[in-house]
Parts: structure tokens; sequence; C-alpha cells
């Protein structure tokens, strides 16, 4: 196992912000695992590599031979997070929590260790906690430090509502650390309120207080927005290795490098000896074909990732794809919908007669395969890549309506 200090080292990177640091390397220092959480609401079926930055930082610390606690938020996902929000959430129902954890767990070990991984549920705790033990957690805390917090401070003032439920999360989110006994808690920077409300009531509990450390958002496609399924500039855990490659091939260049920090489990000293050779004058592009050719072996296979490889050498040898390419997310009622009416709602063609039509003019392909059957279609899945004609490009994703 590496020293206290060189785990600290390795830890810092990319993170915002640790309180306090002095804590950790106190922690660290005594050669005891320490109990590392990280708290995620079941909001969407699918994970995308934004919300994979802390569950890599999760897996440094396994690798450093500690307990790491992914805890999935069934509980609080009832309550809806107000973090980020000017009006009040709503909740999920307790249905598609269930089916939303249920991929979380299939996804999250294509990072984690299994067998070093205890995947936990807020509810078990909760659920016991009742409505008594509720009211006391609620007497540990007051609406002045609530208000603090800014999305509520803005909306107290601006008299937009906040309803009474909405100051519950960072109480349960915070007694999670107290019911978990955690040395560390992991967040994103539009968490720390509500990490550092688990710090103060693990000390009201008289248990030590967790270090808190916050990660970054990561941007999207575009380098300017944090990645969101919402502005279709993410890039899926489940999406097909052809799609993935493509993607982070298409960040700039300046983006590259936040991506090696946040995304890819090689050294400090390995980036750093990357940095060196692009001052040195290597193409940028190659550098980025080893971000490309590592994340996607992570989620789709080493196989998979070199044929992808090929596959994106092939189309950029013939100029085909555009350096960025936008995604959009179709919500369908049924099990699948047609590939022309895909293309028109994607905005790729003006109707799907348009559409049909270009198909049986051999203009369209799929992850480029030419289309050839008009009445083919799409199901629920991964988004995958469509051309349309020479200039019309998009990742198309086809996710089920939700009720």
């Amino acid at each position: 196992m590496l020293s206290a200090d060189e785990q600290l080292s390795e830890l810092k990177r990319g993170a915002t912000e640790i309180l306090l640091e002095a804590e950790l390397l106190t922690k660290l220092r005594r050669g005891k695992p320490l109990r590392i959480k990280a708290g995620f609401d079941p909001t969407a079926p699918d994970l995308h590599l934004g919300h994979t930055v802390l569950i890599n930082k999760m897996r440094r610390f396994q690798d450093f031979g500690h307990e790491v606690i992914f805890l999935i938020g069934d509980f609080t996902g009832l309550i809806g997070d107000p973090t980020g929000r000017n009006a009040t959430r709503p909740p999920l129902t307790p249905e598609q929590i269930q089916d939303n954890a249920r991929t979380y767990q299939d996804q999250i070990f294509k990072i984690l260790d299994p067998a070093k991984t205890k995947v936990d549920f807020n509810s078990r705790w909760m659920s016991e906690l009742g409505a008594a033990g509720m009211i006391q957690l609620a007497a540990r805390h007051t609406v002045a430090r609530m208000l603090e917090r800014d999305e509520f401070s803005k909306r107290y003032k601006s008299g937009q509502p906040i309803a009474i439920h909405e100051f519950l999360y960072p109480l349960v989110q915070g007694y999670d650390s107290v019911a978990l006994k955690s040395d560390v808690e992991l967040g994103g920077t539009d968490q720390k309120f509500n990490l550092l409300v688990g710090r103060q009531l693990q000390e009201t509990y008289g248990q030590e207080p967790q270090v808190v450390l916050t990660m970054p958002l990561l941007e999207g496609l575009d380098g300017v927005n944090k990645m969101s399924k919402s502005l279709g500039n993410y890039i899926g855990v489940s999406e097909n290795p052809d799609s993935m490659f493509g993607k982070l091939m298409s960040i700039s260049d300046e983006l590259m490098w936040r991506y090696f920090e946040l995304l890819s489990f090689r050294p400090n000293a390995e980036l750093a000896g990357l940095r060196q050779q692009a001052t040195e004058g290597r193409n940028p592009m190659e550098i980025k074909f080893e971000l490309a050719m590592e994340i996607t072996a992570r989620f789709g296979g080493a196989a998979a990732a070199e044929q992808a490889r090929q596959n994106f050498s092939s189309r950029s040898q013939r100029r085909e794809i555009p350096e960025h390419v936008e995604t959009k997310t179709l919500s369908i009622e049924g099990i699948s919908i047609g590939i022309g009416a895909a293309i028109k709602q994607a905005g790729l063609a003006e109707s799907t007669t348009a559409a049909n039509r270009l198909i049986q003019q051999g203009a369209v392909r799929i992850d480029g395969e030419r289309v050839e059957d008009i009445k083919r279609t799409l199901e629920p899945g991964p988004a995958r890549l469509f051309q349309v004609g020479k200039r019309g490009f998009a990742y198309i994703e086809v996710v089920r309506a939700t009720s």
C-alpha cells in the first residue's frame, strides 16, 4: 500500500476541495481502512461520464485498500434533491427509483471492484427511524442554517415557495453519514452544503466528523456546460463503443486534458509525460486516441475499443464526421420507433416521408452501416451515430417515456 502522503497526492488529483486536508492525512496515517461514502439518487436509469468522476475517485480509494460504500438514495429520491433548483423538484415514485437503482448497479461495476464494494440503500435506516426519529433529527439543525444554502436563500428572498420536505433532504443525507459512520464523503461541488451537514450531524451524535472531498462537475462535449442528457452534450456509460469513441475524439484539445485528469486512471507522472510530449510537438489527436481507447475499453472491452478506433480512423480518412456532433434523445411511448420517424424527430429531415425517401436512396447510415429497409425500427438503447446525406449528423438515443 502507498504511504499516507502518497495516497493523499493521488486522491487530491482533480479534487476541488478537501475539508479538511489535514484531517484526511491524519486518518490515512492511522493505517486502517477508511469508510468512504458517496451517495447517488437514482433519478435517471443511465449514467454518463460526468457521474463517473465520483465513482473513479471511489475506485482510487478502493485501490488503496479502503472500504467503499456506493449508497443508493432510494429514500432521498422520494424527497427530491433541491440542489441547483429554483423551484420545488417533483419526487420520483418508488417504482421509478427501484428500476433506476437496478441499472445503476449494473453500470458501476464497470469501474468499481464488485468484491470490494458495498452497495447500500438509505431506506434501510430511514425506514426504521420513523416519524419520532425524524423530528429528533430535525431538532439538531436550524432554519437559519438551512437558509445559508444559496438555493434556499435566493428562493426565500424572491418569494418562491420552499416546501418543508426540501429542508429534510440535507438532513437525511447528513444522517446517512451518521448511520454509516463514514470517514470520508465524496460529492460534486454542488453538494458541498449537504456534505457539510453530514459532518455537523456526526459531531452532534458524538462521532468523529467525516472529511468532505468535492469533485468538479465535468464539462460536456461542448466544453462549456456541465455534462447533461438534457443538453445533449453527454457520453453515456452504456453507449456502444463506436459512439463513445467518436464522441471522445470530438472534444477539444484543451478539454482533453480535463478528461484525462478526471476520467483516466493513468498515474499523475504519466499524464505529466503526455503533456510534455504535446509541448514537444506530438500531435494532440494521437494523445486523444489514447484517452478514447482507455475510456472505451473500460466500458466496452479492449477488443471493442480497438474496433472502434479502426472504424473512427476509416471514417476520418474519408472526412465524414464533423468535429462536434449533437446528441438527440427521443422519448417514445411504444416498444420502438421507425428509423424514418427517428430521423424526422431528430431534425435530420423535414418529414418522415422525406426521411424514408433518403433511406431508399441509400443516404442514411447508422454507425457507418448503410440502412436499406424503411421498415427498420429502433428500440430504447444507447446513442447511435446517424448520418443523413453528406452533412446531416446526430447521435440519436431512444428512451422509453415515463408516466
